[in-house]
């Protein structure tokens, strides 16, 4: 397998007619927000509020102070290993531990984490952890009045410069540009925490919002009482805040995940991909954010203008009702990377030193089963994911404008659910190399 196809690689085969799915996939949409319109006319998921909570005794255990700290510890840990690895082990893309556990195991896995655990990796990201060992030293934090204006903008950002290295730079794959990158990136993060105060990493830190957004779809939530509850996934996702710079990092990530799928078609790879440098790979990445971005302000605005809103309200009103549409594609797209490539993490976990005779966990010697997942439930969980996605979104697109409006009426939700069936005939056509 090749770790720079980064995606569903050649296992794209669709067992039904791609036309037929993409027409399916846009009725879905189109006959679930008919079908809302008509049953859903009150507002049904529970408030932030909502929730049955968890045992006091199990509350007190993953709130813990120490618990947090073990298990940053032991990221910490895991984290040295991966750039030692990367610095002092082999050479050879294929044999180095460290691009198959960052851009496989840690970042594709971090989606399932998340959805499983809820915000995990706010819990133990190692950063965290230095950042309370360095504020010893520093005591105080002279940009912390500035950080809550700053909003999710900084996350923004923050994923954008990580996804453009991973899709984008042509050495991304060599073991010492991640090391590199991953020393870089913990520098830069460690002196902004030590600067704005330890609300950066929720603000500013790319992997921590990413998790944190993906668990707004996780069974886990928090009540207003602070009391941790297990409720209905699309009640925690309606209950996320409408902070600003949310609707930027939802954007990033959907068209950063379409970028990815356009590299993978015939027409990029012969024709503006075909150098394969920076420059072209760059253009696209910045073209299909922001082609996603300018689909998604022009329907929400038009709602709002519908719905007689204040301007510049909708985009971060809705923003959340595209978090299960990026996460459908983030299925649809590295569901089979990580089941099938992410078994090499494990395979050079056994000897991440590359030194003669090691076998840690006896593993080192196997090599990469491509029949645990047909090509055939790769088809069907990239086409359900994108639909489930989608008709999610829609749902709680129209739970929102309830919220918002005594009476949604079709009319005003109308562009927006258009903007979501182009978003499923388009990521679904990317997917297979329409």
């Amino acid at each position: 397998m090749n770790l720079l196809a980064h995606g569903v690689g050649s296992r794209t085969d669709l067992p039904i007619p791609l036309g037929l799915a993409l027409y399916g996939a846009g009725a879905a949409i189109l006959i679930s927000f008919a079908a809302l319109l008509l049953l859903w006319r009150s507002p049904k998921l529970g408030g932030p509020g909502s929730g049955r909570p968890l045992p006091p005794a199990v509350q007190r255990f993953v709130e813990s102070a120490a618990t947090r700290r073990a298990l940053q510890g032991m990221a910490l840990v895991l984290l040295g290993v991966v750039v030692a690895a990367a610095v002092a082990g082999p050479p050879e893309t294929r044999r180095n531990l460290a691009p198959w556990a960052l851009y496989i195991t840690f970042w594709v896995g971090l989606v399932p984490a998340s959805l499983l655990l809820g915000p995990v990796w706010r819990a133990v990201n190692p950063l965290r952890l230095l950042h309370a060992g360095l504020s010893r030293l520093v005591r105080s934090a002279p940009g912390g009045g500035r950080l809550p204006a700053l909003g999710l903008w900084p996350a923004a950002a923050s994923l954008l410069v990580f996804l453009w290295f991973e899709l984008v730079y042509p050495g991304r794959a060599e073991p010492a540009t991640v090391a590199a990158f991953l020393m870089a990136y913990g520098v830069v993060h460690t002196g902004l925490a030590l600067w704005f105060g330890p609300g950066w990493f929720a603000q500013g830190d790319g992997f921590e919002v990413y998790s944190t957004l993906i668990a707004r779809l996780s069974p886990w939530g928090r009540r207003d009482d602070g009391r941790i509850v297990v409720r209905n996934p699309l009640a925690n996702a309606t209950a996320t805040p409408e902070t600003p710079g949310l609707a930027a990092v939802v954007v990033v990530i959907l068209g950063s995940t379409a970028f990815d799928g356009l590299t993978r078609t015939v027409w990029w790879q012969t024709g503006p991909g075909a150098a394969n440098d920076s420059f072209s790979g760059t253009a696209g990445l910045v073209l299909s954010i922001a082609l996603v971005g300018g689909l998604y302000l022009l329907g929400t605005r038009l709602s709002g203008r519908l719905a007689r809103q204040p301007l510049g309200v909708q985009p971060r009103r809705y923003a959340a009702t595209v978090v299960p549409i990026a996460l459908g594609y983030t299925v649809a797209h590295y569901f089979s990377l990580l089941l099938l490539d992410g078994q090499t993490t494990w395979i050079l976990a056994s000897n991440p030193f590359g030194i003669p005779g090691v076998d840690l966990f006896g593993t080192y010697g196997n090599v990469v089963d491509l029949t645990a997942v047909s090509p055939d439930t790769i088809a069907y969980v990239q086409v359900g994911g994108v639909i489930a996605g989608h008709v999610a979104g829609v749902t709680l697109a129209h739970e929102r404008a309830l919220l918002s409006e005594r009476h949604a009426r079709a009319s005003d939700q109308l562009p927006l659910v258009i903007v979501m069936v182009l978003f499923t005939v388009g990521g679904l056509g990317l997917l297979f190399g329409f």
